[in-house]
């Protein structure tokens, strides 16, 4: 069954889904309000880089099963509405669910009866709920009805991410909504598990909220692993071998998480927990402590360095991830701006950077190439795993016997840096 397809909202995710509809088969109209971007979009520029996109949307165009609009109105003949705005975060990682919320209620009135929304931006618990009160109020003689598809896409894999899935979680109200969900959902995953709405608004939240958890755990026992002579990549191991955590666990330690998506429903969680006065104490230390964490790479550096004042530190990658241009939330450009209000003298490289953010202070400046951000440095901070950098050979860095301190939080290149030369290596709980 083919069906038309609204896709609402136009960054990363509604990219991804607009392009995957559209290869599934689907007629997919994409809107924004943004003008500007749904220029660019027509003439393929993407707002996010995000590897095998750009050619699957030129050759879902040129197919003319995608097109882009920056009308409301043409979400008159469409089956199934997609809600796909990316959702605000705040500096203290709380969604402003509010923006994304009147946008989707700004398509109320252009609606046909028995069309289905869609809800896949990442909202709080009980946004779905909200938007059926408000249909209802506004249009108490129409008909249309809401669904919740959680979605977890990651940067830098997210088109066969979305394309190749074991499963999709899919909250739905009554059974007669199945037929059509399954048509718009069966090309990209064998098995579609159903419940009740609430259930998958809150299963993204517990999946985000067990990832946020096991990669706050893991590192706090890589600290300690760190002062006892304990290897932290040995204990992940060693708990994988147990049944009950698993060879797929989320237990390699490294540096802290960021971007805003775990962080957003350990928020998210917490503020439920307060409004219902519900203790949830496992769940209200992950954020202290990732924060903490996040500290990390400038601490080991200053117990390495002593004080940073005239140092010159090497940053390998800016972006928020390997495989994409974002600097969004970047735990990368943060570490730049503490070293450069410490007083030391940094040069990055990002293969997919041409330019500094004007966010980025004085005393920070952009190499030309990874071994020129590293030659004759300090110290080299690993921060962003992009594959280039693994070619690079110990013996470009040091040179007539100097020394080179690398500080590699997830062990990235322990295999190729981790064992050189003139080089002292040093990871997240490795010793």
């Amino acid at each position: 069954m083919s069906l038309n397809v609204f896709v609402a909202g136009l960054w990363h995710l509604g990219c991804v889904t607009a392009a995957c509809a559209a290869a599934a088969g689907h007629r997919v109209t994409a809107y924004d309000s943004d003008i500007g971007l749904v220029s660019q979009l027509k003439q393929l520029q993407l707002p996010v880089a995000e590897p095998g996109l750009h050619d699957l949307m030129a050759q879902q165009t040129r197919a003319e099963r995608l097109v882009f609009t920056d009308s409301e109105a043409d979400a008159a003949g469409a089956d199934m509405v997609w809600a796909t705005w990316d959702t605000p975060v705040d500096d203290r990682d709380r969604p402003d669910a509010e923006w994304v919320l009147s946008r989707i209620e700004g398509l109320f009135a252009h609606l046909r009866d028995g069309a289905i929304v869609v809800v896949s931006s990442q909202l709080p618990a009980g946004s779905v709920a909200e938007l059926e009160r408000r249909f209802a109020a506004a249009w108490p003689a129409r008909r249309i009805s809401f669904a919740c598809v959680p979605e977890n896409l990651r940067l830098g894999s997210a088109v066969d991410g979305f394309m190749h899935r074991d499963s999709v979680v899919v909250g739905i109200r009554r059974d007669d909504q199945r037929e059509q969900l399954t048509a718009l959902l069966a090309p990209f995953a064998p098995h579609i598990e159903w419940m009740r709405v609430e259930s998958a608004e809150m299963t993204k939240h517990a999946l985000n909220g067990f990832l946020a958890t096991s990669v706050a755990f893991i590192n706090e026992i890589a600290a300690l692993c760190e002062h006892v002579g304990a290897d932290a990549a040995e204990v992940s191991r060693g708990l994988r071998l147990d049944r009950r955590i698993g060879r797929h666990a989320y237990v390699t330690p490294g540096a802290a998480f960021s971007g805003g998506t775990l962080a957003r429903d350990i928020v998210a969680l917490t503020d439920l927990a307060a409004r219902h006065s519900q203790p949830v104490s496992v769940l209200g230390g992950v954020k202290p402590s990732n924060d903490h964490h996040r500290r990390w790479a400038l601490a080991r550096l200053q117990r390495e360095l002593g004080s940073l004042r005239g140092r010159t530190i090497g940053v390998w990658g800016l972006t928020y991830k390997p495989g994409t241009d974002t600097l969004r939330r970047s735990g990368a450009v943060e570490l730049c701006a503490a070293l450069a209000a410490g007083g030391a003298i940094v040069r990055a490289y990002d293969p997919a950077v041409s330019t500094l953010p004007a966010s980025i202070p004085e005393g920070v400046s952009l190499a030309d190439s990874a071994v020129a951000a590293a030659r004759n440095a300090d110290a080299l901070v690993v921060a962003t795993e992009w594959h280039q950098f693994r070619s690079v050979r110990p013996e470009e860095l040091v040179a007539n016997g100097g020394a080179l301190l690398v500080i590699d939080a997830n062990g990235f290149l322990a295999e190729t840096l981790g064992r050189g030369a003139g080089i002292r290596y040093l990871g997240v709980g490795r010793r």
